[in-house]
């Protein structure tokens, strides 16, 4: 995973990434749980987490475009700098009647989010390569995911209490203007295309996407998987405060899934590149269904970590074999359009799983939930293990 730390440009992008995600989860716990806090409703919380999706719903292939024709550096700078605007609305943020203002802010920051992460994924294999380098510098962002969350979550939800809300919000802006900073000093740029027909670019992004099966089949399983995902996630704030014991318990058990990012990472480094893509993507899933049962079955801290850990140990071994997959195989040229596609992909899902996870827990339980949300994760699990293997070729 060094070896990628080696390439000045590599060691600029991940230190932004990481101070702007470090600020993001020190609101992951406090966002979800002023709202829930402000308004008391299951339904209210699940709105906040799908709102961060609309965008990608909406945005996602025309940001695609946009990342593939224009300099992605440039275009990381301007999300920073959008998002770090859009996070101070939440200081504006009093009372229930001010509800609004945390769903505007989460739109606009969303749509930074929806350029930024193309733009990142697809300039990481410009400057590091698509051999073995590229498979460390996955997993070094898995590693610094799972540091955020061990640190950051915690932190966040203690400092709530603490130093209030509009504290935490401060510090996001913070981070989100020092990844700016970073960003400018960054010497390698994309030069993008030439051609100027929207539409043309994008069914060019889809026919590739048709003729390449492994990265159709990727959109699938992760689609599938992350639509599990937010169902649960819209309910683990809520969950954590009623039956764990608050929010400072709920940073702790989001902490354990930073524990498992930072086992799971250095673990897949070394399997992605040797095992064969679909049965370790199964597997990885598979394990993940069982820890989200574990969880929304737990009573206390004592059982809810251990199945933090796993979910975070498998959930980083999904992450990074998918991305690690869809960068070898798609040409940098349309790496934008097909890695926004991608993510356009999970925001459906993750829309549509923030609402039906409460939903779905108001009727019935939360357990029940997690039930479901286990039988979809296996459904993409039985799927991805038919995805073609792609490591024989770019492990170097």
């Amino acid at each position: 995973m060094l070896t990628a730390l080696r390439v000045g440009d590599f060691r600029l992008l991940w230190a932004a990434r990481t101070v702007s995600v470090f600020g993001t989860w020190l609101l992951v716990v406090a966002v979800p749980a002023h709202v829930f806090e402000l308004t008391g409703s299951l339904m209210a919380t699940g709105v906040a987490l799908a709102a961060e999706f609309l965008p990608p719903v909406l945005l996602g292939p025309v940001a695609g475009v946009l990342v593939d024709r224009w300099d992605r550096r440039r275009v990381m700078l301007a999300a920073d700098l959008l998002r770090a605007a859009a996070v101070a609305l939440l200081l504006l943020v009093r009372d229930p009647d001010d509800l609004w203002l945390v769903y505007v802010a989460l739109v606009i920051e969303s749509t930074g989010t929806v350029v930024f992460r193309p733009a990142a994924q697809a300039h990481t294999p410009v400057v590091v390569g698509t051999g073995t380098a590229l498979s460390g510098a996955n997993a070094l962002n898995s590693i610094t995911d799972g540091v955020a969350r061990l640190v950051g979550a915690p932190l966040g939800g203690a400092l709530m209490s603490l130093v209030g809300f509009h504290a935490l919000v401060l510090a996001d802006i913070v981070s989100y203007l020092v990844s700016a900073g970073l960003i400018a000093l960054m010497s390698k740029r994309s030069s993008g295309n030439t051609t100027t027909n929207v539409g043309k670019e994008l069914a060019e992004g889809l026919a590739f996407l048709r003729s390449e099966r492994t990265a159709s089949s990727l959109l699938v399983v992760t689609t599938i998987f992350l639509a599990a995902n937010a169902s649960l996630s819209a309910l683990l704030v809520p969950f954590g405060i009623t039956t764990l014991g608050g929010s400072a318990v709920v940073g702790l058990v989001l902490s354990g899934l930073g524990v498992g990012f930072l086992l799971g990472a250095p673990l897949t480094r070394s399997l992605v590149d040797r095992l064969r893509t679909g049965p370790l993507l199964a597997a990885a899933l598979v394990v993940t269904s069982v820890g989200f049962v574990l969880l929304f079955s737990s009573r206390s801290l004592t059982s809810a970590l251990p199945a933090a850990v796993l979910i975070g140990l498998s959930g980083s071994a999904v992450l990074v074999v998918a991305q690690t997959a869809l960068q070898r195989v798609t040409p940098t040229e349309v790496l934008g359009r097909v890695s926004a596609v991608l993510f356009t992909g999970e925001a459906v899902a993750t829309f549509v799983g923030a609402l039906a996870g409460p939903a779905l827990a108001e009727l019935t339980s939360p357990r029940t939930a997690a039930y479901a949300a286990c039988a979809v994760t296996l459904i993409a699990a039985v799927y991805a293990r038919s995805t073609p293997s792609v490591h024989q070729s770019f492990a170097r």
